[in-house]
């Protein structure tokens, strides 16, 4: 399946049109380009949420968001299940993450990739096989 997991800074970064995030916008839709990601239901809703929030400069309606959730969807995307909850729980107590954080780690662990790209994740960091890039470094 695929290797690689995104987490939700990387499809913000996608639909950013500030100039100061043009890099990374250019580097998110690269990766975004490829087709060896997975995604997690945490991430499409996080993104919502940022997409359409009232104060986010450049923010997008509804259909639009909507629209990139349903597209976003062309890659695996893990469900939310009790499994998941409880291994993330293990792993934020393990790893002392919040709990956001290790369900990321633990998504991208029950999607069978190795990587996962985040800004918000130590860059480097190995979770117990799980490692962290940040694509925007």
């Amino acid at each position: 399946m695929s290797v690689r997991f995104a987490d939700t800074n990387v499809l913000v970064y996608a639909i950013s049109d500030d100039r100061a995030e043009r890099d990374k916008a250019e580097r998110a839709n690269r990766i975004l380009a490829a087709r060896d990601l997975g995604l997690s239901v945490q991430v499409l809703q996080e993104f919502y949420v940022q997409a359409t929030r009232p104060t986010r400069p450049g923010r997008l309606d509804h259909e639009r968001a909507a629209g990139l959730v349903a597209s976003f969807r062309r890659f695996p995307v893990l469900p939310l299940t009790a499994e998941l909850v409880d291994a993330a729980m293990a792993t934020r107590e393990r790893f002392q993450l919040s709990y956001w954080d290790a369900a990321i780690v633990e998504a991208a662990r029950s999607l069978g990739c190795e990587l996962v790209l985040s800004e918000d994740l130590g860059d480097g960091q190995d979770y117990d096989g799980v490692w962290v890039e940040n694509p925007f470094r």
